[in-house]
C-alpha cells in the first residue's frame, strides 16, 4: 500500500505511478532480510482458470479445524508449514496463503456471512485482484483472478457475496461477478479511485467510491452515470462504510462523516483529532450493533478513537500512540511509523491495528488497554482484515513505500498470513 499523499515513483509496465510517504518514519532503521528471498512466483493456471459454476457450493472438506468454532489452532498461532524461515518473514508462524500476489497487496477483504465457507480477496500493485477459498483446515485454495490496468487500491464484496467491487489507480472501479467470472467497469473517476464500499440500503442499492479527484460517487452498477455526486473539501484518502453511516477521511486532515438513509448526504464535518495525515479509518458499533464512532489512523503513529454523539466529548473521545519503536512511554528517541491498517472484530467489538514497523498489534478500545503486539516482521504490514465471524485475522506482509524508493527491493516476496483470532481479541475482563 502506498501513502496516497505521495511523491510519484514510475512503475515502468503501468505507467502508474507510485507514491512516497512524506516525511516518515522518523528515525525508521531499515528492515532488512537476513537471507535473500525468492522471486515470487508463476501466478498457478488455478488462478486463470474460472471457478466453479458457483462459489456458493464450494463445501469445506477439512479433517481437523484450524478455524472452526472448536479450533485446534492454539492462540499461539501454530503454523501447518512448520517453524518460520530464517529471514523472519514469519516470526508469529502463522498460515501462509499460497500463490500470494506479485507487488505490494494494499487491500484485504473476506466474504460476507451470506456466502458459505470462508473467501479471502485481495487487491495489489500489480494490477491484480486474486480470490482465495480458506478452508478451516488453514488450507489456501486459488479460486479466480482478474486484472485492471492500474493499481488495485481497495476491494469489497456485496452483501450477498456474488460480486466483488475493486478500485484502482486506473480512475475506474469494476464488479466482478465471482458465478461468471466475469468482471466490467462500473465507475469512472478522473484520477485513482482510492476506496470503494457496497450500501444495501432498504430503499437503494448501490456502490460508494471515494477519489483522489476530489468526489465521493454513488453508484447504480447498471449504469455508466452516477446517481449522486458529492464534492470533497480535499483528495480521499480512506474511508469506510456501515449503514446507514460513512465516514471519509481526506488529504489536509479532512474529516466528514454521510448519514446513508433515503439517500446519501453530509452529516457533520469534523476537526480532525490527529495532527498528521490520515492513513487509514474504520467505524465501530455499540452494543446495538449500529455504527458509533470510528476509529483513524494517522501517519504517525497515532489513533484516535471518536464517537459520534458521545455522553461526554472530552471523556469518551481519545488518542493512544502505537506502532513505535522503544515503546511510548520512554524519554528516548522513538521511531515512529504509519498505521496501515485498522480492522475491528465483529464479535467483540476490540481491534487490529497493523503498520509500517511489521507488527500487528490488537486493542481493547473500551479498557483503553493493549492486548498484544506481535513480532516484528521483516518488511511492513500494509493491510489487515477479519472473517466475518471473527475467527480469522488476516494480515499482508509488504513494502509500503514508507521509507522510499531506497527500500524497495523488487525480489523481496510479498505475504499474506492467516492467524486464529478467536481468542486473542476478547476483550479484557473488567474489574
Amino acid at each position: 500500500m502506498r501513502n496516497v499523499s505521495a511523491v510519484i515513483r514510475a512503475v515502468s509496465s503501468t505507467g502508474v505511478r507510485r507514491p512516497q510517504a512524506p516525511g516518515i518514519p522518523v528515525r525508521a532503521t531499515s528492515l532488512t532480510a537476513s537471507s535473500a528471498p525468492e522471486r515470487g512466483r508463476r501466478f498457478p493456471s488455478s488462478f486463470r482458470s474460472p471457478p466453479p459454476a458457483s462459489l456458493r457450493g464450494a463445501t469445506l472438506r477439512a479433517k481437523m479445524s484450524l478455524f472452526g468454532a472448536a479450533s485446534g489452532f492454539g492462540t499461539g498461532g501454530a503454523s501447518m508449514f512448520g517453524s518460520a524461515a530464517a529471514d523472519n518473514h514469519n516470526p508469529m508462524k502463522d498460515i501462509e496463503v499460497t500463490s500470494s500476489p506479485d507487488d505490494s497487496i494494499g487491500c484485504l477483504s473476506f466474504s460476507p456471512p451470506a456466502l458459505p465457507g470462508n473467501f479471502l480477496i485481495a487487491g495489489s500493485w500489480a494490477n491484480d485482484v486474486r480470490c482465495w477459498e480458506v478452508q478451516d483446515s488453514g488450507q489456501t485454495i486459488p479460486k479466480a483472478q482478474q486484472m485492471h490496468t492500474g493499481p488495485v487500491l481497495d476491494v469489497c464484496w456485496s452483501d450477498d457475496g456474488s460480486k466483488v467491487f475493486t478500485a484502482s489507480c486506473d480512475k475506474t472501479a469494476k464488479m466482478w461477478d465471482l458465478n461468471s467470472n466475469q468482471a466490467i467497469q462500473i465507475a469512472q473517476h478522473d484520477a485513482p479511485v482510492k476506496t470503494i464500499h457496497w450500501i444495501k440500503a432498504p430503499n437503494y442499492s448501490c456502490v460508494m467510491t471515494g477519489s483522489w479527484d476530489k468526489t465521493l460517487k454513488f453508484w447504480d452498477t447498471r449504469s455508466s452515470n452516477p446517481m449522486m455526486v458529492l464534492q470533497l473539501p480535499e483528495r480521499c484518502y480512506c474511508a469506510d462504510m456501515i449503514y446507514p453511516m460513512a465516514v471519509v477521511a481526506t488529504a489536509e486532515r479532512g474529516l466528514i462523516v454521510y448519514q446513508l438513509e433515503n439517500q446519501p448526504s453530509e452529516f457533520r464535518r469534523i476537526e480532525s483529532p490527529l495532527k498528521h495525515q490520515h492513513r487509514c479509518v474504520a467505524i465501530f458499533k455499540d452494543k446495538q450493533n449500529k455504527p458509533t464512532g470510528f476509529a483513524l489512523g494517522s501517519i504517525e503513529g497515532r489513533v484516535a478513537i471518536h464517537y459520534i454523539n458521545p455522553p461526554n466529548p472530552a471523556k469518551d473521545n481519545f488518542t493512544f500512540k502505537c506502532h513505535r519503536s522503544n515503546g511510548t512511554n520512554t524519554s528516548a528517541p522513538q521511531d515512529i511509523y504509519a498505521v496501515n491498517g485498522i480492522a475491528f472484530h465483529p464479535v467483540h467489538g476490540t481491534l487490529a491495528t497493523v503498520g509500517s514497523d511489521g507488527r500487528f498489534s490488537f486493542w481493547d478500545k473500551d479498557a483503553r488497554t493493549k492486548l498484544k503486539t506481535s513480532e516484528q516482521l521483516d518488511q511492513p504490514i500494509s493491510a489487515c482484515c477479519f472473517n466475518h465471524n471473527g475467527n480469522i485475522f488476516a494480515y499482508a506482509s509488504s513494502y509500503d513505500w514508507s521509507k522510499g524508493h531506497e527500500f524497495y527491493n523488487p525480489q523481496k516476496k510479498n505475504y499474506i498470513f492467516l492467524r486464529n483470532a478467536a481468542e486473542e481479541l476478547k476483550p479484557r475482563n473488567k474489574k
